[in-house]
């Protein structure tokens, strides 16, 4: 594999490490900002939202400039909303620099793919995604919990710094050894994107993406005062504990992978949201026991994101049937509903700790993903009256890594 892959998967790790590693310091930033957790919590919201836009509408908007040029410029970007981030001298800095990393994000993930196969012979080109969004799972194992780490003992701006200096290696990569020869398609056009956008049967499965992913970040994004406010843990303790969340996430999405090629991707999707929903539902009861709350964030880690390749391959499945000349823009999409979710979930759970406490995010967010798996039933229903939509997707189902 090229060194290049090398530097559009270090991207991806610094990108997955910021997005997911404020969870860990969010009563930190708050105690250092003088904001209250459903503010702070609004750095989730606004950082997903940039990613849902940035994707289909950026993405779009790009489509004329060269591959290189735009990788080492959404870096750059990257890099600075980071730098940006770490000296923020407020509140209100602090979100303009989410909102910009998320822009980044979202079109970097956008055009990764698109990328990562020009490296490499076609026969490999499945492999060279993979590659590129371990990065992603990668980064849920070390980058998070070393992030909060480092947040919780020099402090969280020192975090953002971090993070800034993997996207200055990102740069630099990006700049010396990916090839300026990349030919790429020109990205579908707003318009195009908005047809699909009026097929009800996919809405149907953005709909259950949202719901699935809005549950569980419902609790998730509070999960940290949850783990020192309510279990009692110190602050140091957090950053372990999202380790053993991490290391439970890579195996639970493999597992979800493999359980969405034995049962087809409904079936598969219906056990994990029952599984989510009985975790968060759990959590309600089990928040107060240090032992019994650990247990219940392994379970949790073992199903959050276990969906992913279900969701992505269902995705595909109705876009080849619905919608057959747009079905990476279908696939794109279902990422900017994953994104949406996040921010309707920790925006939710802003107002549940406001208004009720931090201990109800975790039954409430269970309701949330039970409407996901209610969904997904409906969805099947409908295949089996029209089965020609249920047949199985092609090898774009290899997009069901990127989230």
């Amino acid at each position: 594999m090229p060194i290049a892959l090398l530097a559009l998967t270090i991207s991806a790790f610094a990108i997955g490490t910021t997005e997911f590693v404020i969870v860990g310091l969010l009563p930190t930033i708050a105690a250092d900002l003088g904001v209250n957790l459903p503010s702070a919590g609004l750095l989730v919201s606004l950082y997903a939202m940039g990613v849902a836009i940035g994707a289909p509408v950026l993405t779009a908007l790009t489509g004329k400039v060269p591959r290189k040029l735009l990788l080492v410029s959404l870096m750059v970007l990257f890099t600075l909303g980071n730098l940006l981030a770490w000296k923020a001298p407020s509140y209100e800095s602090l979100v303009i620099a989410r909102i910009l990393t998320g822009l980044a994000h979202g079109v970097f993930f956008s055009i990764g793919s698109t990328i990562a196969t020009s490296l490499v012979p076609k026969e490999k080109a499945a492999s060279a995604i993979a590659i590129m969004f371990t990065g992603l799972t990668v980064a849920l194992v070390t980058g998070v919990p070393l992030g909060t780490f480092i947040g919780q003992h020099f402090g969280w701006r020192e975090t953002f710094l971090a993070v800034s200096a993997l996207g200055v290696l990102a740069v630099a990569g990006s700049a010396i050894f990916v090839p300026s020869t990349i030919t790429h398609n020109k990205p579908a056009s707003l318009l195009q994107q908005m047809k699909v956008l009026a097929e009800p049967r996919l809405l149907l499965v953005y709909a259950i993406t949202a719901l699935g992913y809005g549950g569980s970040f419902t609790a998730f994004t509070f999960l940290a005062p949850i783990l020192t406010d309510i279990t009692g843990f110190s602050v140091n303790a957090v950053g372990l504990v999202m380790l053993v969340y991490g290391v439970s996430v890579a195996v639970g999405n493999i597992w979800g992978g493999k359980l969405a090629d034995q049962r087809g991707p409904v079936g598969a999707l219906k056990i994990i949201f029952l599984g989510l929903a009985a975790v968060l539902l759990v959590l309600t009861f089990t928040a107060p026991y240090k032992w019994l709350v650990l247990a219940t964030v392994l379970a949790w880690g073992a199903v959050a994101f276990g969906n992913v390749a279900g969701l992505q391959v269902y995705v595909v499945q109705q876009a080849e049937h619905f919608t057959p000349r747009a079905v990476d823009v279908a696939s794109g999409l279902n990422i900017a509903a994953f994104n949406l979710g996040i921010a309707g979930g920790a925006w939710g759970g802003g107002l549940i700790v406001e208004h009720l406490g931090l201990v109800h995010t975790g039954w409430i967010g269970a309701l949330v993903v039970l409407g996901a798996f209610g969904l997904t039933a409906l969805s099947g229903r409908l295949d089996r009256l029209n089965p020609r939509s249920a047949s199985v997707g092609g090898a774009k189902s290899i997009h069901a890594v990127a989230h």
